[in-house]
C-alpha cells in the first residue's frame, strides 16, 4: 500500500505534508498580505460568470442589431444587382 500512496502522492506522505504546509504558509501571507480570504475567490468566480453571462446576451443583442444594419443595406442592393445582370 506503500508504493501505491506514494505513487499518488507523488512522493513520500512526510514530504508531500512538508511541501504543502510551506505552500499552505506562503499562500497565507500572500493572502494575509492583500486582505483576501478563501470566500473571496468564490465571488470573483461568481460575479466573473454573471458578468460573462450578461455581458454576453448583450454581445448578441449588439450582434443583431449590426446584422439588421447591414441587411438593411446589403440585400436591397444584392436584388438590384441581380436584377440588372438578368437583363444582360
Amino acid at each position: 500500500m506503500s508504493n501505491g500512496l506514494t505513487r499518488f502522492l507523488g512522493d513520500t506522505p512526510g514530504r508531500t505534508a512538508l511541501k504543502l504546509l510551506v505552500a499552505s504558509f506562503v499562500v497565507g501571507v500572500v493572502m494575509a498580505a492583500f486582505n483576501w480570504y478563501p470566500v473571496d475567490i468564490y465571488y470573483w468566480i461568481r460575479d466573473f460568470v454573471v458578468t460573462l453571462w450578461e455581458n454576453g446576451w448583450a454581445a448578441l443583442g449588439r450582434f443583431g442589431t449590426y446584422l439588421a444594419l447591414g441587411a438593411g443595406v446589403v440585400i436591397p442592393i444584392f436584388i438590384v444587382l441581380r436584377l440588372l445582370n438578368m437583363r444582360k
